[in-house]
């Protein structure tokens, strides 16, 4: 189990086609982009604090993989699930997504004590964001 002291992070890399065009997307979703770990190869989207999204712009992303980089325009290299402290929430964040320039990934998904919507970036990456009922959690 981990020390309490010390917050692990998670650092989700994805490759980008056009950098400006997805931190754009990223900061009208309310994200903030972390000057110090950005280039114009890089942006660093602060998520939380615990939780950041490394875009890369595709020629940097292979100098980090070690197979080639999926089109994520029409295959899923991964699920991105990210949670939401309501439904207002997770309607608002799909809502921005998809004003910012993102697309619709697949049907609400409404199970009463949980509540989830998808969308994909710009670069077709996944994302499904979900509140579930506190009460459900707690047991």
């Amino acid at each position: 189990m981990a020390d309490n002291a010390y917050q692990q992070m998670v650092f989700i890399n994805l490759a980008t086609k056009d950098i400006d065009a997805a931190k754009k997307f990223y900061t009208e979703l309310g994200y903030t982009i972390n000057a110090q770990f950005s280039d114009e190869n890089t942006a660093s989207v602060v998520i939380s604090d615990s939780i950041v999204i490394m875009l890369l712009a595709e020629q940097k992303f292979a100098e980090f993989a070690s197979k080639p980089i999926s089109d994520s325009a029409v295959a899923n290299e991964a699920l991105i699930c990210l949670s939401a402290e309501s439904r207002a929430a997770v309607d608002e964040l799909c809502d921005r997504a998809l004003a910012a320039g993102g697309t619709h990934a697949k049907d609400p998904q409404d199970y009463g004590q949980m509540y989830g919507r998808s969308f994909q970036d710009p670069d077709g990456h996944h994302f499904e964001v979900m509140w579930m009922d506190p009460a459900m959690v707690q047991g």
